[in-house]
């Protein structure tokens, strides 16, 4: 059971102790729609594992606050275990970072703003750290695009109490490197494409970020190989190289933009996109984003990666991440959350909706 009303941190703990690792999210699914099926201020849908929550005051403006149910998988570290006290409590264990603070948090929200000055809609879906194919907020986007209208969007993925606004968009290519296989004895009868390689790697080498201001803020591209393929035996010269790149690039470019950006940059060689997502813009002079960082009181930040802040870009829905807790402590066996932090964006988010 998941009791909303209570105090947040003991909320986080709950949630985190329900398993719920990618591709097993039902229970807690069942256990959030459950707690808020019985807010008569809320409409309660769901599509497979995702639930969506929404206040329909008739405001003029529809915030979106969105996190992701699931984890990645336990390291040994579950149940949750809650050390110290007062401003050095800590809350271990994983999904204390990403994201069931940010998810506990939202889900205070709606229990307790049963008048906030905008309509929200609460969104928690599925699938979020596994393949983008899969993922829930997708699928929303696909099957119920009309339950994601909205002006401005809060994505609650940590943020260590700063506003990280918009998002890099990624790339990933494979390029290959054509070889005439031979006898590693006679190499000089064929043509080792390993070697050939080295041409594609002297690239990587020299690339220089490039560094754009995009509405205040500046992003830091990045261009790097992250996987080579290559050789059949060791008595054979190889006769192909595959070389896998991943490109985060800023939010003034778009997909095909940055698709072009690469095939200029490795001309000569045979690439072949795998996968790519577009970035989201900062979207800091939407009105509700310029009272949010007035109640943060911290210089915003650019995302410096990729989040679902893109699925909701896409829709014409600016947004920003803002959630409690280190993102450098996602996915590590040390997984923990200072119990401050949890607070801390409950009181931000709170002043600025109510």
């Amino acid at each position: 059971m998941v009791e909303l009303g209570g105090d947040v941190v003991a909320l986080t703990q709950v949630l985190c102790d329900i398993p719920s690792v990618s591709g097993d999210e039902k229970v807690i699914a069942d256990a959030v729609e459950a707690a808020l099926r019985p807010l008569a201020h809320l409409e309660v849908l769901r599509d497979g594992d995702a639930v969506v929550a929404r206040t329909r005051l008739g405001r003029g403006t529809r915030v979106i606050l969105a996190g992701h149910l699931d984890t990645v998988p336990i390291a040994d570290n579950l149940p949750t275990v809650l050390s110290g006290s007062g401003d050095d409590e800590v809350l271990r264990g994983r999904g204390t970072v990403d994201m069931k603070g940010g998810v506990a948090v939202m889900l205070t929200l709606a229990a307790q703003l049963t008048e906030p000055r905008y309509d929200i809609t609460y969104v928690f879906y599925d699938h979020e750290e596994v393949a983008a194919k899969l993922n829930g907020l997708g699928r929303l986007v696909r099957n119920h695009p009309d339950w994601l209208v909205g002006d401005f969007a809060v994505l609650g993925e940590p943020s260590d109490a700063t506003v990280e606004a918009g998002c890099q968009g990624t790339m990933r290519v494979k390029i290959t490197v054509p070889g005439v296989a031979a006898h590693a004895a006679r190499p000089w009868r064929g043509v080792n494409a390993i070697h050939g390689a080295g041409a594609v790697l002297d690239r990587l080498r020299a690339y220089e970020p490039r560094q754009p201001i995009v509405e205040g803020l500046q992003y830091r591209e990045a261009l790097n190989a992250v996987r080579i393929e290559g050789g059949v035996a060791g008595n054979v010269i190889p006769d192909e190289c595959v070389l896998y790149v991943n490109h985060r690039f800023a939010p003034d470019r778009d997909v095909a933009e940055a698709e072009q950006f690469l095939r200029e940059y490795f001309a000569g060689f045979e690439l072949e996109v795998t996968d790519a997502a577009a970035g989201a813009r900062p979207g800091l002079d939407n009105p509700a984003a310029k009272e949010l960082l007035a109640l943060v009181g911290r210089t915003p930040a650019p995302k410096l990666g990729w989040t679902d802040l893109a699925r909701f870009s896409g829709l014409g829905v600016p947004g920003v991440n803002f959630g409690p807790g280190d993102p450098l402590q996602a996915h590590t066996a040390e997984e923990h959350c200072p119990t401050p932090a949890i607070r801390e964006a409950l009181r931000v988010l709170t002043d600025w909706l109510s």
